[in-house]
């Protein structure tokens, strides 16, 4: 070959060798806009029926119409329902931020449960088995993830190239911005369906119920689509301001649960249920640990040693331990102390869960015993139901927690949105569920946000709580699985007002 021809030829292979790199990132990317739908049947209650799965993605647009990103979802519509006009339609976001749909999907309200034993803990063969609790009996179900979440992905500009990471910010990765392009996502998708005569539910499990709560106000004021009922599973603070003592007295409630769960309390409280302990713990939080909290310093010291020893019998812990932290025990120490003399330490999402550090000293555990078991059963669960059951294929990989940080958490007014989406919509009404050994999102706090959401207490006959005797995703221990699927029925069936029933006050 001539040697003047070198760098030609040169020059050609490097051109090949772009273009197939090119080719290679293309077909790995996910289809802008897709679906996949199979049938299947499921038995619910005893009841037999059919139903479709529609697993696909939906694009975002911005407002020059272009594709920004795209979502990954799965639709769940029974298949013998003649007039959908009449049938709800449940909409359902995890939370993170960052985390994909996939725990309320195959471990809550879907028609496939995750393979578990009756308490939760990963067995295998990985995978899912039929949930015979699932609300599909009721209401057909969407669960949607987010940006960058399960399947769904950030999308190249009209120029070719990717935004910016301050760019991609600012168009999903905040509170505002997420509630504000995922408004515009449910009205394209309702629309679609052709939902809009639908009687509408959102749901949301923990940094999820900060978005719907946005949601519910969006949705009305900015997609004009109104809503029968919002579900807070595990909630958040939801802007809902809870510092200094009343952030320290509302964990009381939890440490006690906790404690006796693993049977460290005295006799005397040990030997009671559940149910009958935690009123006792509630009331004393409120009417005399707040206000000892409140007095700080100035507390007397004899005052200080009697709350100390009820903080102390309540929480399992020493009243020496509960001296030493000036009566504000940190959950993070909690869940190191309670246990330290057996070895072990408590989970944060589920203090069921019990794990081993390598050392016993320390203020904090080395990790989260349940995040790890969780992990374990439902990453190989939803890649294998997705492909393998719902038929669809891609390369892509699901995201259980993808990269959407740093998260924009200004302007955090999700909780007095959900106010005025209420005040607004006579028709709404509001759940709250939570699990009593969940020390990440406390129940304690749920109830609270109750409390404050509505200071007038005009609207409280609209709101409802209920508690459960698990963790942070209550429905994987198969009893809770059963009641809170059973709650959730009855209050979608409840906020469908009667026929001619007018939504006015």
């Amino acid at each position: 070959m001539p040697l003047n021809t070198m760098p030609i030829v040169k020059s050609l292979l490097l051109v090949l060798l772009f273009c197939s790199s090119q080719l290679l990132a293309t077909e790995r990317q996910i289809e802008i806009d897709s679906s996949v739908v199979t049938k299947h049947k499921t038995s619910v209650n005893g009841k037999r029926f059919e139903y479709t799965a529609t697993t696909g993605t939906q694009p975002v647009w911005n407002e020059d119409g272009e594709p920004t990103a795209t979502l990954f979802y799965t639709y769940y519509q029974r298949s013998d329902i003649k007039d959908r006009s009449k049938r709800p339609l449940l909409m359902s976001f995890n939370g993170g931020p960052g985390s994909a749909s996939v725990w309320m999907h195959v471990a809550y309200t879907g028609p496939k449960s995750l393979n578990v034993d009756d308490e939760g803990y990963p067995v295998q063969p990985y995978g899912v088995k039929t949930n015979p609790y699932s609300v599909l009996d009721v209401a057909d179900i969407v669960f949607i993830n987010p940006v960058n979440t399960g399947y769904s992905r950030v999308l190249p500009n009209k120029d070719g190239k990717m935004p910016s990471k301050d760019e991609q910010q600012k168009m999903f990765f905040g509170v505002n911005a997420d509630v504000k392009y995922l408004a515009e996502w449910l009205n394209t998708f309702v629309t679609r369906t052709e939902r809009w005569q639908s009687p509408k539910f959102l749901i949301g499990e923990s940094y999820g119920t900060t978005r719907v709560s946005g949601l519910a106000l969006a949705l009305q004021n900015q997609q004009w689509m109104y809503l029968n009922g919002v579900v807070l599973v595990s909630p958040t603070d939801l802007g809902i301001k809870r510092d200094g003592p009343v952030d320290a007295a509302n964990r009381l409630p939890y440490f006690a649960a906790t404690a006796w769960y693993h049977k460290v309390l005295n006799a005397d409280l040990q030997q009671k249920d559940l149910y009958d302990v935690l009123p006792e713990v509630e009331d004393f939080a409120i009417n005399q640990y707040l206000p000892a909290l409140a007095k700080g310093a100035f507390i007397s010291p004899e005052e200080k040693q009697q709350i100390a020893t009820k903080v102390a019998a309540y929480s399992g812990l020493s009243v020496k331990t509960v001296l030493q932290n000036n009566l504000d025990i940190s959950p993070a120490f909690f869940w190191k102390d309670l246990l330290r003399e057996r070895g072990q330490t408590v989970g944060r999402l589920d203090s069921r869960y019990l794990g081993i550090d390598k050392q016993e000293a320390g203020n904090r555990p080395d990790y989260n015993a349940e995040l790890t078991s969780w992990l374990h059963s439902f990453t190989p669960a939803i890649n294998y139901y997705l492909r393998a059951e719902l038929n669809y294929k891609t390369d892509i990989k699901y995201n259980m927690f993808g990269p959407v940080h740093p998260w924009d958490r200004s302007g955090d007014n999700t909780g007095e949105n959900l106010r005025q989406a209420m005040a607004q919509n006579p028709y709404l009404k509001v759940l709250t569920q939570s699990g009593y050994y969940d020390g990440a999102t406390n129940y304690f706090d749920a109830k609270y946000n109750m409390w404050q959401l509505d200071p007038s207490g005009k609207m409280k006959h609209r709101l409802s709580f209920k508690g459960y005797r698990s963790g942070h995703m209550m429905y994987l221990r198969r009893a809770d699985l059963e009641q809170s699927n059973q709650d959730l029925r009855e209050f979608i069936l409840d906020a469908i007002p009667a026929e001619g029933v007018a939504a006015k006050y």
